[in-house]
């Protein structure tokens, strides 16, 4: 087994993986000032950004929930990889050759990690689908594909291949690339036989599933010939290491950009419904994989939502108008509750999905589909509706009570009164008032019946020194400035390195300033772009690591630009107060003592206050001096 990865690989790989271009391809960011970056933290579900990468110093910090750290942790976290995995990852993007120590020796890894062989094994096997694709063999492959207006360039651009209808084609042919017959069944590309693996997709279309970073990590497949081939229409690849279908939608590579531009995604139900979209000009359109949209489908899209304000953007759900995509519609509607962004329906009335619809009405037809959307609530309240006879009182009656119970759900008060208003007319009752107060009713009722408020996690290990404080204290303010300037402009906090750990009250700001001492203190700074990260790196526990990534992001506050006088007002300050502090604790043993009684610890007290009580006096006339 190979060793570690060499240090200096490892920071070349943290050099060349920009993190805000890493983060930004899961997540929109937007400028926050004073050259840092936020959007909404992928790793813990919130409305407004609260996530913070700052690109000079490599890291990122969500002050919401406190996830925090470099560009290699935040892969580790949002993949759920290995350090060695993360590393493997991003070296492989930035086309980084890793090397390993094993034995006292530095040697190339051959034996790579699982992850990156799964990958490998996926991507290769991508190209020889795409190849087939080409071949006799795929001819009702193409004919299907033309048949539905996709041409040759269409399926290049979607990665379309052909599956070849023997047992082994794939197998082979990756065994001779050097892959095994496990790893190719923990791929999911691979089935166990009793005479050893065989091709799990065989006589089939198959389209590449990658993730937002491009990655092939597994396929979707159509049978061609059902005489033949007795399994599903659609065959999708099963769980797998990489292949996580609840956290995967198809096309999000290809539409992530327009998503986080247009401030839309478009929610529709196949693979091709996805091509038809995108060559219409729909190029915001994604679709699950195998899976009904559920919570982390939903996170994924609303971080590339979020636009210049805090509020989401659109997400428009495509269902065909018959009982299933109403069906799919209810499923759409339990799940909004979780969108900041307004909701909508795109249905088309004779059932067809985006590909036929634009075989049949052409390009123009997809884009007015998507043009004629209506909200969610809208299309729920009136499917709701329709299931009453409102030809009758006791039928109309029923009917607003259902429909005022989805009125109440609504948490945006404006838009429910909108909504509200709108009842009586679609229900035929010519009493607004009586419609106001029935949804009223069932507002309260919301509201008295709502969820219980969540208790706090219990704290992690070793979290006791960093437990929270009253960042109201100005004395606690002033403590916290001095700690993010000494972590984000060393240069600039020379005098940080006068102060004692007895300076910081809190034992939170005291860990860090022993953090820095123990590094040599800011004069170590030689690098001070790497300093943040040095610090986490010695930092002894994960509570301490997140809080030196809390202080190496979050901003001064300062009016106008941070100088070297302001940096020594602000350290000379936190000097004075410790020096107060200590006079005050003197005075107090001090008059606790008995002069006659005492006379050696009461002589040893005053000489240690009249020390301190110069030295305060020097200070301020430095001080004094200074202005």
């Amino acid at each position: 087994m190979a060793g570690r990865i060499r240090d200096e690989d490892v920071a070349l790989v943290r050099e060349r993986s920009p993190i805000a271009d890493v983060v930004g391809e899961y997540l929109q960011l937007r400028s926050a000032g004073g050259g840092s970056l936020k959007g909404l933290c992928p790793f813990h579900d919130e409305k407004s950004p609260s996530f913070n990468v700052t690109p000079a110093r490599g890291l990122y910090y969500c002050f919401g929930c406190g996830e925090g750290g470099d560009v290699i942790r935040f892969i580790q976290e949002i993949e759920h990889l290995s350090f060695v995995e993360a590393v493997e990852s991003l070296a492989q993007q930035a086309g980084i050759q890793l090397r390993y120590e094993q034995g006292g020796r530095s040697s190339a890894r051959h034996d790579q990690s699982q992850r990156q062989r799964l990958i490998e094994a996926h991507r290769e096997a991508q190209r020889f689908y795409a190849e087939q694709l080409l071949t006799p063999a795929a001819q009702e492959g193409r004919r299907f594909l033309r048949e539905r207006g996709f041409g040759r360039a269409d399926a290049e651009h979607f990665g379309v291949g052909y599956a070849p209808g023997g047992w082994e084609a794939l197998t082979t042919h990756l065994r001779g690339k050097g892959f095994t017959d496990h790893e190719l069944i923990t791929a999911g590309l691979a089935s166990q036989g009793r005479r050893g693996a065989y091709d799990r997709f065989r006589n089939r279309l198959v389209w590449p599933v990658r993730e937002v970073t491009g990655d092939v990590v597994g396929f979707g497949a159509r049978k061609l010939d059902p005489a033949t081939d007795d399994g599903p229409k659609y065959l999708n690849t099963p769980e797998t290491p990489i292949f996580k279908k609840g956290h995967l939608l198809y096309g999000l590579d290809l539409a992530k950009r327009d998503i986080s531009r247009e401030r839309r995604a478009v929610i529709v139900e196949g693979y091709t419904d996805v091509m038809a979209c995108h060559l219409a000009g729909v190029t915001t359109a994604v679709a699950t994989c195998g899976t009904s949209f559920g919570e982390e489908h939903l996170k994924i899209l609303r971080r590339m939502l979020l636009g210049r304000s805090n509020q989401g953007g659109e997400v428009v759900f495509t269902f065909d108008g018959d009982a299933a995509g109403q069906k799919a519609a209810v499923r759409a509607f339990a799940e909004e509750h979780g969108f900041a962004s307004e909701t909508f329906v795109a249905v088309q009335p004779d059932g067809l999905d985006p590909c036929d619809l634009r075989q049949r009405g052409g390009n123009a037809a997809v884009r007015d589909l998507v043009a004629n959307r209506k909200p969610l609530y809208e299309f729920m309240i009136r499917t709701v509706i329709q299931q009453y006879d409102l030809d009758t009182a006791e039928g109309r009656m029923a009917g607003l009570d259902a429909a005022a119970e989805i009125v109440a759900s609504i948490r945006n008060e404006g838009v429910r009164k909108l909504y509200g208003v709108n009842l009586d007319h679609w229900l035929g009752i010519m009493d607004e008032a009586f419609v106001q107060r029935r949804v009223a009713q069932h507002v309260a009722r919301h509201r008295a019946g709502g969820p219980a408020r969540r208790p706090a996690p219990p704290a992690p290990p070793g979290a006791a020194d960093s437990a929270p404080y009253d960042l109201r204290d100005p004395s606690l303010q002033r403590e916290r400035q001095a700690l993010k300037i000494a972590v984000q402009y060393p240069g600039l906090a020379a005098e940080f390195d006068d102060l004692d750990t007895e300076s910081f009250t809190v034992p939170q700001h005291r860990a860090v300033h022993e953090l820095i001492t123990g590094l040599g203190g800011v004069r170590a700074a030689t690098e001070p772009q790497q300093w943040a990260t040095r610090l986490r790196d010695a930092a002894p526990n994960e509570p301490q690591r997140a809080f030196v990534t809390r202080l190496a992001v979050e901003p001064i506050e300062v009016y106008g630009e941070l100088d070297e006088h302001y940096a020594r007002e602000i350290l000379g300050t936190i000097k004075i107060h410790s020096i107060n502090r200590q006079v005050a604790n003197l005075k107090s043993r001090l008059g606790r003592l008995d002069p006659a009684a005492q006379p050696d610890d009461y002589q040893r007290v005053f000489a240690e206050l009249m020390a301190v009580e110069q030295q305060r006096r020097l200070m301020r006339e430095r001080a004094a001096g200074a202005t």
